[in-house]
């Protein structure tokens, strides 16, 4: 009986048992599915997402967005939202992107919520792409994905940071649009760089489309040729805010308005700054398993009218048959014959005034790039004052209905040509033997094409970290509880086993970037142990060398190592590797090694332009030619860069000249960066810059803004006038607050005013510069380089302006 009862109590001791474990299990894995449930759609602190786990994205709690890495190449990826329904990377309609111009590895690469409240997108080679520079130290801080489409980094209820604020190309329904916000379009259907064309609210508070693939940025939308008023927009309006709400309607604060060709609620759209420049809405209609898009509304209902579409010196038509179609000017030829972006160029050499003539095209306006314009004039002095002029490539001559004159435009480029029914004509000047063969009957038309896709290849090497088994901790975990205690034994056994194998030393190039970074023994052997001097300053020495692909290039070497040293190469490398202008230097790459830190750069076959004013070298053309470059890749510093850079150490000796003696502005060591979206003052902890060349700002600890480097111009123009330096002074002169050259040139044309027999322009310029000089031309230069370095910040004209008033100077 006794042993019958023991063995009904150890059955039943048993069943308990059994039960006891089918419950705990079931509690655990429901558990565990709830948590990788909230991962869908939350990122805590400390923790990431990874490249490599393309699986587990972020989603929007109604799913209808995901947040994920999204592949724009060959092993190449950005951070991205898109529309959940689209799961392959060819058919996706992307709507936000955190790193569209520096992608990352499709391996190791991470998005990761820092403890210090940093939201960071890190690369293979551990270097941080992209931050929201964000801090909290609440324990209640997360990243979630909205219903919306909106990336949230929150407190609580508290938004410290979203992604509606930084827009890329694309809007979602009631995501406001405003001052501080930019459109920008991809560089072509597949690819996601940005592109040439903006959508901005303009100074005077009006919603505006730009173009800015050239050196000047234009407007095409709202038609250039109207008034605001005529075009129905209010200017410099209180606010500068505009939305899509989710019934299709689009309301700005300038007046605009329009409703979508679906307007009502059910359908989910998207407004889009598309790669050719117009500013679309999309409803997404299902079409099979796939999303299609419908165009709802437009903002340029004819594609020429969009500059830049067809590039420079070619014409645009526009076909009701065949649609838009770009054809070269007559006498060019195509840049690209895969991309009508970069447009034609001449198949032919500049002609003097004998040897030209024009041709006549009907109807036809290239806008903007005026250089002069003449009105109560007839065609044959139009035709006479361009064949004069030598940086005339045409003109367009028409008739002012108001006026009752004739009139004609003077135009020094060929750009945003179109062909629409003008009443105009346009005269394009070309050497007679290319005029002669010129039948305006034939066209060769060749229909808008996109550029081939740019397939960005990271191949890296990489340093494994034995923290990076945390992205494998939930399925280590499951393996566990489901009894595979030994697979998961066996997968790390031979994820040990592997990486102690492994004996290379890793070396990671982030080509990604435009630049490459460089071993301190590939520098040291290109430039021949550092035995060829270039150039030396306060902080560097530059050696020439050749690299293993034959380049030559400028190797510079920071003396020091220690934390403003660091900070002035940083500095350089996060400046100079994202800018791109024909007067910028170009970097090619870098070193990190140790208490290595070098630069690598073009090599510039003519020096500085301090030892070419040294050597007399230069004659007034090329100078010329040398102050307006200079200042258009400043121009572009100050206004065109996605961040605004301010130079603060503009100076001869950071001119570079290359073997056409073009100039290039080089040595950003002493930049400054600021974001777009913040004030236009910045805030230093020391004074920078170069004695004779910095701003009364500095010493009087005045608000710095970008008017310190067009002193600083200035004072560089005034030096290629004069051959004197910027300290120049007379005898028994004190030279105050760095000003003795300006104030020399300011003294010497009082001395001669209300004089009608002796001009202060022959007494200041350099006797011994070669070539001939227009007195008219070097007096209106010399008054640019005196208003640049007027002491009042305010007075100053910006670079951009600079740039204009030196294109007009003749």
């Amino acid at each position: 009986m006794l042993k019958y009862m023991h063995k009904h109590l150890c059955k039943t001791s048993e069943n308990m048992a059994a039960q006891f474990h089918v419950i705990l299990f079931t509690m655990l894995m429901l558990s565990l599915f709830s948590s990788i449930s909230s991962l869908d759609y939350v990122l805590t602190r400390g923790s990431s997402l990874y490249v490599a786990n393309k699986d587990e994205p972020l989603f929007s709690p109604n799913r209808l967005f995901t947040a994920g890495f999204h592949q724009v190449g060959d092993n190449a990826y950005c951070f991205a939202i898109w529309f959940s329904e689209q799961v392959t990377s060819e058919n996706r309609t992307v709507v936000w992107m955190a790193n569209r111009d520096v992608p990352v590895n499709g391996k190791s690469s991470k998005l990761s919520l820092r403890e210090d409240g940093n939201l960071v997108l890190v690369d293979a080679g551990r270097s941080v792409i992209w931050a929201t520079n964000t801090k909290s130290s609440s324990s209640s801080l997360r990243l979630q994905l909205n219903d919306t489409g909106n990336l949230v980094l929150q407190e609580g209820e508290q938004h410290i940071w979203q992604s509606f604020d930084y827009p890329t190309d694309t809007l979602l329904p009631n995501q406001l649009f405003t001052e501080n916000t930019t459109l920008v379009s991809s560089r072509s259907s597949d690819t996601f760089f940005s592109g040439f064309y903006k959508l901005v609210f303009d100074d005077d508070s009006i919603l505006r489309l730009l173009y800015g693939g050239s050196e000047r940025t234009t407007t095409y939308w709202p038609d250039p040729h109207k008034l605001a008023y005529e075009a129905g927009r209010f200017k410099y309006t209180e606010s500068r805010i505009a939305s899509l709400d989710s019934y299709g309607q689009f309301h700005s604060s300038d007046g605009f308005d329009f409703t979508s060709a679906d307007f009502g609620a059910g359908s989910q759209r998207i407004m889009k700054l598309d790669k050719d420049g117009n500013l679309r809405v999309y409803s997404l209609i299902p079409h099979g398993k796939k999303m299609k898009r419908e165009v709802q509304w437009q903002a340029v209902s004819h594609l020429c009218t969009i500059h830049g579409v067809c590039g420079p010196n070619s014409l645009c038509t526009n076909s009701p048959d065949s649609g838009s179609t770009c054809t070269c000017l007559h006498g060019h030829k195509m840049v690209n014959p895969t991309d009508w972006s970069y447009g034609c160029e001449p198949e032919f050499k500049p002609c003097t005034h004998g040897d030209c003539d024009f041709i006549e095209l009907n109807n036809v306006e290239f806008f903007g790039y005026d250089s002069e314009l003449l009105v109560e004039c007839n065609l044959d002095s139009c035709k006479k004052t361009c064949l004069d002029d030598r940086i005339c490539r045409g003109f367009q001559f028409g008739w002012k209905t108001e006026q009752k004159v004739f009139y004609c435009f003077m135009k020094r480029s060929l750009r945003n040509g179109y062909k629409m029914g003008f009443n105009s004509t346009m005269y394009i000047k070309l050497p007679k033997t290319l005029v002669a063969s010129f039948d305006q009957n034939i066209r060769i038309p060749s229909s808008l094409s996109c550029p081939h896709p740019i397939i960005g290849s990271i191949i890296r090497a990489f340093e494994e970290k034995h923290n990076d088994v945390k992205q494998y901790g939930v399925i280590l975990v499951i393996g566990c509880m489901i009894g595979f205690i030994e697979i998961a034994c066996i997968v790390i056994f031979w994820y040990y086993t592997s990486k102690h194998s492994s004996n290379t030393e890793p070396i990671y190039h982030p080509t990604a970037t435009g630049f490459r970074r460089f071993t301190y023994s590939e520098l040291k052997k290109a430039s021949c142990n550092f035995s060829e001097e270039i150039g030396r300053g306060g902080a560097c020495v530059v050696y020439k060398g050749k690299l293993s692909d034959n380049r030559i290039a400028a190797i510079k070497s920071l003396k020091n190592a220690n934390h403003q040293g660091e900070a002035e190469f940083q500095s350089e490398i996060s400046t100079i590797g994202s800018v791109n202008h024909m007067n910028l230097i170009e970097m090619w790459g870098y070193c990190a090694e140790g208490k290595h830190r070098l630069v690598v750069y073009e090599y510039m076959e003519n020096g500085s332009l301090a030892i070419n004013l040294e050597l007399g070298k230069l004659d007034w053309a090329t100078k010329l030619n040398i102050a307006t470059g200079t200042a258009k890749g400043l121009a572009y510093l100050h206004e065109d860069c996605l961040e605004w850079v301010l130079h603060c150490d503009v100076k001869p000796h950071n001119i570079l000249l290359d073997s056409n003696y073009n100039p290039k502005v080089a040595d950003f060591g002493l930049c400054k960066v600021l974001d777009r979206h913040s004030t236009d003052e910045w805030n230093f902890s020391m004074m920078r810059g170069t004695r004779g060349y910095m701003a009364p700002e500095w010493a009087f600890n005045l608000p710095i803004t970008a008017k310190v480097d067009v002193f600083s111009y200035g004072v560089v123009i005034l030096e290629m006038i004069t051959g004197r330096s910027a300290l120049y002074q007379t005898s028994g002169e004190s030279c105050k607050s760095g000003l003795g050259l300006v104030n020399w040139v300011r003294d010497s044309i009082a001395e001669f005013h209300g004089s009608r027999t002796e001009s202060w322009v022959d007494k200041i310029v350099d006797p011994l510069t070669t070539g001939e000089y227009d007195p008219r031309t070097m007096e209106k230069l010399v008054r640019i380089a005196l208003q640049c370095t007027e002491e009042a910040s305010e007075a100053r004209p910006s670079m951009s302006q600079v740039v204009d008033m030196l294109i007009h100077l003749n």
